[in-house]
């Protein structure tokens, strides 16, 4: 499943259609593509592994490329797109994905305090929600993405380790200095992968997910399901403390 950082990458390079008025409307998703020709892109948005297509009229298009989705700028694949949106200019295809239309003003239907990607990231706001949450486990934390829209298993597996927290540990088990560090550590990281993504070197920034051993200590990683999310984690028992209430 695409994460934050490539949902930015593909707003940027989306970007060159904002200003543009739509001409078609294609595609197999159940929306109404009838309302979308002759709609100008205000502007195309992200939040967390949403991407936004503002259109006038208040309207919205809201892409989710869930596990498998991928997109084409200016070219099409062999498949029919679930959302293809062609222009005087240039077309934009979305595949395997989610698509719905939204109705209204996207800065009242969506608080960007809760993007790590977003110059309005709010840290606060974070530390806030999580202390209302103690018994979670903070590898369901991390995916929470009412808390930390654009945190995907990539990111939650590489923030734990960089923390030295265990996947198992409870957030309320966590000193605040850790809970600071958790929060703070989700959005750096975030942008490293942004950073590494653009550059086409992040795997080899990873230090433990898809990895076998610890880089810290040379011995083998501990990998599992866990938590209510059920995603896979890979962990140190070593060097990543297990914090408890217990």
């Amino acid at each position: 499943m695409p994460e934050g950082p490539s949902i930015v990458i593909l707003r940027e390079q989306a970007a060159a259609f904002a200003g543009r008025t739509i001409r078609r409307a294609s595609g197999n998703a159940k929306i109404d593509l009838q309302r979308l020709p002759g709609r100008r892109v205000l502007a195309l948005r992200s939040f967390g592994k949403q991407f936004l297509v503002e259109l006038s009229g208040e309207l919205n298009v809201r892409v989710h490329l869930l596990m498998f989705g991928s997109y084409r700028i200016d070219e099409a694949r062999d498949i029919a797109p679930r959302l293809g949106l062609g222009f005087d200019e240039g077309e934009l295809n979305f595949y395997n994905c989610s698509v719905r239309l939204l109705e209204g003003r996207l800065d009242e239907l969506y608080d960007w305090r809760g993007d790590v990607m977003s110059e309005q990231w709010d840290p606060k706001l974070a530390r806030a929600k999580l202390r209302a949450m103690p018994h979670t486990l903070v590898c369901d934390a991390l995916l929470d993405q009412t808390v930390f829209a654009g945190v995907g298993n990539i990111i939650k597996n590489e923030v734990l380790f960089r923390i030295r927290v265990h996947p198992l540990s409870t957030i309320g088990a966590l000193s605040p200095y850790k809970l600071a560090q958790l929060v703070e550590q989700a959005r750096v990281y975030a942008f490293e992968f942004l950073a590494w993504k653009k550059a086409f070197v992040l795997a080899r920034h990873w230090l433990v997910h898809n990895r076998g051993r610890c880089p810290r200590h040379d011995i083998p990683l501990q990998r599992g399901y866990l938590g209510k999310t059920h995603r896979r984690s890979f962990f140190c028992p070593r060097c990543q403390k297990l914090y408890t209430d217990d």
